[in-house]
């Protein structure tokens, strides 16, 4: 089975127990604009696009929200804790964005999906969260297609800069995802395409 849509990813993800606690969990933080965003997303994609049985394993879940009256780093891990409380088989990792523009030399961040449309891939920029009601919504700033083609390809921000293409060519190099999900294409920032 392949997804060909944000509907069926959506679905799919709805029908997946540990995503949808996962998601519930980080709800009940009741954090401003906050979202699952990247391996979370990507990696669930990914597996089933090549038929991975099971899931595979995330080094980290990456919560992010966006909170520019509390920008204490202390605050995150915090949340963290309160995290590992809810759900302590989940490799929790939470950033406030309205804070991730200083380390990254950036200027301010708009919003979570701002930042996330600043995440080196487009495959990677993605974010799940849940409305009021508790439907699950997605963030694409790039779509999704890069995400369902098993495409590598660097956000127009790290393809443009000279110095963050360097950092996502060394980023790629580390990641080794083409090892985990064979079949994947990588873009590189001289728009080399090598499918692995």
């Amino acid at each position: 089975m392949n997804i060909r849509n944000e509907q069926e990813l959506i679905a799919l993800i709805q029908k997946d127990e540990w995503m949808v606690e996962t998601l519930e969990a980080a709800a009940s933080l009741r954090l401003p604009d906050w979202w699952i965003c990247a391996g979370f997303v990507r990696s669930k994609i990914w597996d089933v696009q090549l038929g991975i049985p099971g899931r595979t394993p995330l080094p980290d879940v990456d919560v992010i929200y966006f909170d520019p009256s509390d920008l204490d780093e202390a605050v995150e891990k915090q949340l963290e804790a309160r995290l590992r409380s809810i759900k302590l088989d989940v490799p929790w990792s939470v950033k406030n964005q309205a804070r991730m523009h200083l380390l990254n030399a950036m200027p301010p961040y708009l919003s979570s999906e701002d930042a996330m449309s600043k995440f080196p891939e487009t495959a990677t920029a993605l974010g799940v969260s849940l409305a009021r009601e508790g439907r699950i919504i997605l963030a694409a700033p790039h779509g999704l297609q890069d995400a369902l083609s098993l495409t590598i390809r660097p956000t127009p921000l790290f393809r443009d800069s000279h110095k963050l293409a360097a950092l996502y060519e060394r980023r790629i190099a580390a990641k080794k995802w083409h090892e985990t999900w064979k079949g994947l294409t990588i873009i590189h920032t001289n728009e080399r395409q090598i499918r692995h």
